[in-house]
């Protein structure tokens, strides 16, 4: 063994569940003029451990979408205990990052490629005046909805359907964008990434459903999802179609051929960002 050999520091795989309040930031992704979660990250990790590794998210969340449990992964010499990294980063992130939980993880373990399904969770406020506090976290929508229906509607996007009609084709995203993804992106695109227009689209939901609630006095419709993958902007057009039929623009009779069409223009509109959370990522502990 060569002394170079000897010398080379032991890199040790990390996993951090995060949370985050995505209204001020870019989204999670680097991309050049931007406040990012992932840079942020970065940028952390570099203050505290003189290493700047670029932490892989399970995908990336728009500009506006928040975070539950976030997973990013990367690697790291550093001999450092998890609490006292964990503790560092909340220390220097700002208030709007939490790191949940820091772990050491197998080394073949990424937070994107190993994920085997994620949930989110959409919510709307139903009342006449959404409260301050609240209004950059729901989709605030006081018109007559039809309960029934947007349950009805939620069910038939369950089991495994070819989702392009509820994929974005990617016309906001400036070439500095798309250079950064390149650049960030060692391996083929998945699930939880950008598809091409023309790309298969299949994706397995596991549950969708919506509930009514309240919390904090306030009335609320959620809706909740959960698969093995989703398309750039899926869940928030999947919504903004729903939204449509709870209020009569169209009926859950339209959904498969929506669905058939393969085309974004016979689906609905996309909801707002501020309304969508990533809640969690899931994981296959006894694989790679």
């Amino acid at each position: 063994m060569t002394e170079d050999a000897q010398a080379a520091p032991l890199l040790q795989t990390w996993k951090l569940t995060l949370a985050y309040d995505g209204t001020e930031f870019g989204g999670w992704q680097v991309q050049p003029g931007e406040r990012t979660v992932q840079g942020e990250l970065q940028a952390a990790l570099g203050r505290i451990t003189g290493e700047s590794p670029l932490p892989q998210g399970s995908g990336r969340t728009d500009a506006g979408v928040h975070a539950l449990g976030q997973v990013a992964s990367f690697a790291l010499a550093a001999p450092i205990p998890p609490e006292n990294l964990q503790r560092a980063l909340n220390r220097s992130l700002p208030g709007s990052i939490r790191v949940l939980e820091a772990r050491i993880e197998r080394s073949a373990f990424h937070a994107r490629h190993s994920a085997v399904a994620k949930s989110y969770e959409y919510r709307i406020f139903r009342g006449e005046i959404c409260p301050p506090f609240l209004t950059r976290y729901v989709y605030a929508c006081s018109w007559p909805m039809d309960v029934e229906a947007l349950q009805r509607s939620a069910r038939i996007f369950e089991g495994e359907h070819d989702f392009l009609s509820f994929a974005a084709t990617d016309p906001e995203l400036s070439a500095g964008n798309r250079k950064a993804e390149a650049e960030q992106r060692p391996f083929p695109r998945d699930g939880f990434q950008i598809e091409a227009p023309t790309a298969p689209a299949v994706r397995r939901i596991f549950s969708s459903t919506w509930e009514e609630k309240t919390s904090g006095g306030a009335e609320l419709l959620v809706y909740r999802v959960r698969g093995n993958g989703f398309l750039h902007h899926m869940v928030r057009n999947l919504v903004g179609t729903m939204l449509d039929v709870g209020r009569g623009r169209l009926r859950c009779e339209d959904i498969p051929g929506i669905l058939d069409a393969r085309s974004r223009a016979a689906a609905g509109p996309t909801a707002p960002a501020r309304g969508l959370f990533l809640v969690s990522v899931e994981y296959d502990e006894t694989g790679g």
